[in-house]
């Protein structure tokens, strides 16, 4: 395991679910936990090899997303696509139907458009979720977020990004707290209503001409 995933896997926190160290009794495979870990380990690995071109920052993993795939921003219809980019083969670490998620459709439908070398990231690194119901998503509350501007730091410091995509008003503020010369860009959170001015952003800053089409709702 690469010293960066390990530090992300000793975090715990009451109603969070760590996909580097938990396994979820429904949806994962036996040993979901390690394969997250390995993968992730493999990832950072192959982003380190080389200049990138930013880091995309999103708030914390969703239970659709993240906590199943262990992959920020990503979800199970999306994470064959993110191996593929940073050349990582790796296995599924859920069992049944994949799950899809808005975010992520959102999200990945600009990358398909993208060449450039972008990690994607989190500023909480885990699964917050309301007490007694781990299939919600809520917020991260402030001793959460320090412990994940942390980690946060030290990914910047390890792969030395040319700038960071801060997607959302959460983002951006971690962000800002905690990065000096790295220039930060703002968007919009493509959710609640921003994701057509996230896809106009997005498009402008990587120079895509044509405009993505609304995705559905799930």
């Amino acid at each position: 395991m690469h010293p960066f995933v390990r530090s992300v896997a000793a975090l715990q926190f009451e109603n969070c679910f760590n996909p580097y160290t938990d396994r979820c009794e429904v949806h994962d495979q036996r040993d979901a936990p390690r394969i997250r870990a390995s993968a992730l380990s493999t990832l950072i690995e192959s982003a380190s090899r080389a200049p990138v071109d930013a880091i995309w920052i999103g708030r914390d993993l969703g239970y659709r997303g993240g906590r199943r795939t262990g992959l920020a921003l990503t979800d199970d219809i999306h994470i064959k696509k993110h191996f593929k980019r940073w050349g990582v083969a790796a296995k599924q670490p859920t069992i049944g139907a994949a799950v899809a998620e808005r975010t992520a459709a959102v999200i990945w439908s600009m990358l398909d458009q993208i060449d450039a070398r972008i990690f994607l990231w989190n500023v909480f690194p885990l699964h917050p979720h309301e007490s007694g119901d781990p299939f919600t998503n809520r917020q991260h509350n402030s001793r959460e977020r320090q412990a994940g501007e942390a980690i946060l730091q030290s990914l910047v410091e390890l792969l030395n990004p040319s700038r960071i995509v801060a997607i959302g008003n959460d983002a951006a503020a971690a962000a800002d707290r905690i990065l000096g010369s790295t220039p930060v860009i703002r968007v919009r959170h493509p959710s609640y209503g921003g994701q057509n001015q996230f896809i106009r952003q997005v498009s402008d800053l990587y120079g895509i001409q044509k405009q993505t089409e609304s995705l559905p709702l799930f």
